[in-house]
């Protein structure tokens, strides 16, 4: 998610008045700001609604809660990175070449880092926010299902072998996915170096399905 700057209004004119979406965004981009300094728990409405230039009953015109606020920011994460998946080894299922995974990887860690603050907020409010989990589970599945879709073409292509079931697999290897990247974008230890990560996880992806760190 990529939100507009501020606008300036031009010298000796009255600025003019924001927009619906203007205001929502203002709103996105409070809390993600904010997100990297405190936790969720930690924020306010209000802080929301001061940090956007607003009051606090036009916040709740646009949001119900905070948690809505933190629903809405992780979708649109999740949508930026499905975006970039884009023209990778998920699209089409054009095969298994090393540099494909890695596109599809670094897009995977390269959206998450660049709302790192969202990505952790989420993570923290999962256990106890149902709608927050069952989005994230909704999410998961359908990069599962993505994933072991590519796993079964690549075995009927002949490029990868026949072994346990695709979509065991691609549970585990997503599941890997969000703990690593998890831990190394917290700090929670035991963590894999950030300009490491993608190799790591690329070399463990393509090991599992093809046998092989450089398939044919």
């Amino acid at each position: 998610m990529s939100l507009p700057p501020a606008r300036v209004a031009a010298r000796g004119r009255r600025a003019a008045r924001p927009s619906g979406d203007d205001r929502e965004l203002a709103i996105l981009a409070t809390a993600e700001r904010l997100l990297a300094e405190k936790p969720l728990s930690a924020l306010s409405v209000d802080d929301l609604a001061r940090g956007a230039g607003i009051s606090r009953p036009t916040f709740y015109f646009y949001f119900a809660s905070k948690d809505a606020v933190l629903l809405t920011l992780l979708d649109r994460v999740v949508a930026e990175a499905d975006a970039a998946f884009t023209g990778g080894v998920f699209d089409g299922l054009q095969g298994g070449t090393r540099e494909n995974w890695r596109a599809a990887l670094t897009a995977y860690v390269d959206t998450f880092r660049a709302h790192r603050s969202v990505a952790l907020a989420a993570a923290s409010a999962r256990p106890d926010n149902r709608e927050v989990r069952e989005l994230w589970a909704r999410v998961c599945e359908g990069w599962v299902l993505r994933a072991t879709e590519v796993i079964e073409a690549a075995r009927a292509q002949g490029t990868a072998p026949d072994g346990l079931p695709a979509r065991q697999l691609a549970i585990v290897l997503n599941s890997m996915n969000e703990r690593v990247v998890y831990g190394t974008f917290s700090g929670d230890g035991p963590a894999i170096p950030e300009d490491q990560l993608v190799d790591v996880l690329l070399d463990v992806w393509l090991t599992t399905i093809y046998r092989t760190p450089h398939p044919a």
